[in-house]
């Protein structure tokens, strides 16, 4: 039996169970397998939502694949479905790359999660002249910490307390070959589809980039420049991000060594 990491966590009801409920709505079944994933923003998981779908016939390919940014919780899981899933699987990311990634791509470019934390800092800030170093800053702030899925921490997304398969998304080339084997998922990259990384732009780390402000990064960025996730760091930054994200690191490096981490 497949064990719950948080359905314990409260007394109350299991629907009143914020904590559980907030995981099982980041689970996808793959019907024709028992399969559970559970998805994770900033670790692959369009290219995974997109293959869950078309695995689970409701969309033909990545021709139309944008069909998932509206179906996220299509595939969740029902109580027992979770409870007697034959496989589980997961994939986690160096929590100092996932913090870069989030700020060059959805603070930078100015989508939705980036306003809707403007909206969690009361709008006393401006996107534009935002810089890594304040962001991350201001995560001490519990309710800014988990305001959006993008830089919420990854243990909260778990569903069970051991998964039959963890994978790293610095080397995503083994999970594509082990849910191959294992449950005859084939993996479709969308990559194409969502431009969310830093494919296509020459990355450069020539010094710190921690307190360019966004504006400036987004010029960079037009001319096809793009700091590398390295180049976002300096000591500060690097223990604030270690000690926000404990528990992350506590567990990547429990399944994977420091193999694929940014700072070991």
């Amino acid at each position: 039996m497949n064990q719950l990491k948080f359905a314990s966590a409260s007394m109350c009801g299991i629907r009143q169970n914020a904590q559980h409920s907030f995981a099982m709505r980041h689970g996808m079944m793959i019907y024709r397998s028992n399969a559970l994933y559970s998805f994770i923003p900033k670790n692959g998981c369009s290219t995974l939502r997109l293959s869950v779908a078309v695995a689970n016939g409701c969309i033909g390919g990545i021709d139309r694949g944008h069909w998932i940014h509206n179906n996220n919780e299509t595939f969740n899981p029902s109580l027992g479905e979770a409870i007697a899933a034959d496989y589980s699987f997961v994939v986690l990311r160096c929590p100092f790359r996932r913090l870069a990634s989030v700020f060059l791509d959805k603070f930078v470019s100015k989508e939705p999660p980036a306003w809707g934390y403007r909206d969690s800092m009361q709008r006393k800030i401006e996107l534009d002249s935002l810089t890594f170093r304040s962001f991350v800053l201001s995560l001490k702030q519990s309710h800014v910490m988990n305001a959006d899925i993008h830089w919420r921490s990854q243990e909260s997304f778990l569903i069970y307390e051991n998964y039959s398969d963890y994978f790293s998304l610095e080397r995503f080339g083994d999970a594509v070959n082990a849910l191959k084997d294992k449950i005859d998922l084939d993996v479709i990259d969308a990559r194409e589809l969502t431009r969310h990384g830093t494919d296509g732009f020459e990355t450069v780390d020539d010094r710190c980039y921690a307190d360019m402000e966004a504006f400036d990064l987004a010029l960079m960025k037009r001319q096809g420049l793009c700091p590398s996730h390295f180049s976002m760091y300096d000591d500060e930054l690097i223990h604030m991000v270690s000690a926000l994200y404990k528990a992350d690191l506590a567990l990547y490096r429990e399944k994977f060594s420091d193999d694929g981490l940014l700072f070991k």
